[in-house]
């Protein structure tokens, strides 16, 4: 029998949960591949069948569905009880997106694992269930993976990619109590520059965009040429420009929130939602702006910044880098080209990006995101 004691005189806290989904990599024998494969398979069928009944009956009802169709799919798919409610499920959940379209499934689409399909035997085995039974999977992951998998596990979606087997599981982390910030860091995001904050340091992304441009060269290169072995190629490269660039985000913005963690201020960003729809470019440079992944950053900056207790706040990002923090004169013809700012009023310079940064520091220090920062006394070093 377990007991549970409070003494009076310690406070109560509400702890917040954030939800993190972690990618691990099984490593299957040759046998155990093809059950996990054909159950892939199975599933996914079992899912185009339910979504034909889905979009003819013109219903999202988990439970009309499961009266209608769970003993059907169980004994023409071979599916067990809960992987019947779980195809079920998966076909609401995507049909409830828009209804206007019947939903399909491709045949090795993830499949949703609960703790009745799957189960952790420590951190490198897990139980999976197939159509065959339960295999025991070895899996490999990095520390970072290993450390917080220790942790309240949810559900689990198992992947098939480019011939490999992936788990990304939900985890359960803890947050920490927000710090009270002493100021704010500002954030400019950009393109030639990833990121360049208040404080003058930048990131450059021109290794990034210098990668970008070689693979697209080579990509143009291969398609045109259309043999078996540069199709080969095509498809082993596709996804290691995506990787480079995920890995110099996640690169970046771990260094951002340790740099506000450490100085005690919070995070300010621009609010870049919907910018390629607002902003128009010239046809050589369509490729580059298109392809830039300003919100993966923002969105590792935002998780970062929650696991370390440090808040971020979105800003207007209209004229932040055309007006002047030194005398507040906002002008197109500050900003003569990328790299530099220079007041057309007051003469005031300096690196345009880390400018920017410091004027959207100064509107989330006044918490009026639409305003302009207020003019503030600069050293006259400052002005060129």
């Amino acid at each position: 029998m377990s007991s549970f004691r409070l003494d009076i005189w310690t406070p109560f806290v509400h702890t917040r949960i954030m939800q993190l989904t972690l990618t691990v990599k099984l490593q299957p024998n040759p046998d155990q591949a093809a059950s996990l494969l054909q159950t892939m398979e199975r599933f996914n069928a079992a899912c185009n069948a339910i979504a034909e009944t889905a979009f003819r009956e013109r219903t999202a009802s988990q439970v009309k569905l499961h009266h209608l169709l769970y003993r059907d799919i169980r004994a023409r798919f071979g599916l067990s009880a809960q992987m019947a409610v779980r195809a079920i499920g998966k076909v609401v959940e995507v049909y409830k997106r828009d209804k206007s379209i019947q939903p399909t499934f491709r045949p090795h689409g993830a499949i949703v694992y609960d703790d009745r399909l799957l189960s952790w035997k420590g951190v490198d085995r897990v139980s999976i269930l197939t159509l065959q039974g339960r295999i025991l999977v070895p899996v490999t992951m990095g520390a970072y993976q290993a450390q917080r998998l220790r942790r309240v596990r949810g559900q689990a979606d198992l992947i098939y990619r480019d011939g490999t087997f992936y788990l990304a599981v939900v985890v359960d982390v803890p947050e920490p109590p927000p710090l009270q910030p002493d100021d704010w860091l500002g954030v400019d995001l950009g393109i030639v520059n990833v990121a360049a904050d208040s404080d003058s340091t930048t990131y450059s992304g021109g290794q990034i965009n210098g990668l970008r441009k070689r693979h697209a060269k080579l990509r143009q290169r291969l398609q045109k040429k259309g043999t078996k072995s540069a199709k080969r190629l095509l498809k082993k490269r596709r996804r290691k420009e995506q990787r480079f660039a995920t890995n110099e985000n996640h690169r970046i913005a771990k260094q951002v929130v340790t740099h506000a963690q450490d100085t005690r201020r919070g995070i300010a960003l621009e609010d870049l939602q919907g910018i390629r729809d607002r902003i128009t470019v010239r046809r050589p440079q369509r490729r580059r702006h298109h392809s830039w992944a300003f919100a993966q950053l923002r969105t590792f900056i935002e998780y970062k910044a929650k696991l370390a207790g440090v808040p971020v706040v979105l800003v207007d990002p209209r004229n932040t880098s055309r007006t002047c923090p030194h005398c507040g004169l906002i002008d197109k013809r500050n900003r003569p080209n990328q790299a530099s700012f220079r007041c057309i009023g007051c003469g005031f310079a300096g690196p345009a990006d880390t400018i920017a940064a410091g004027n959207i520091a100064r509107r989330a220090a006044v918490n009026r995101p639409d305003a302009g920062p207020a003019p503030e006394q600069v050293p006259a070093s400052s002005v060129l």
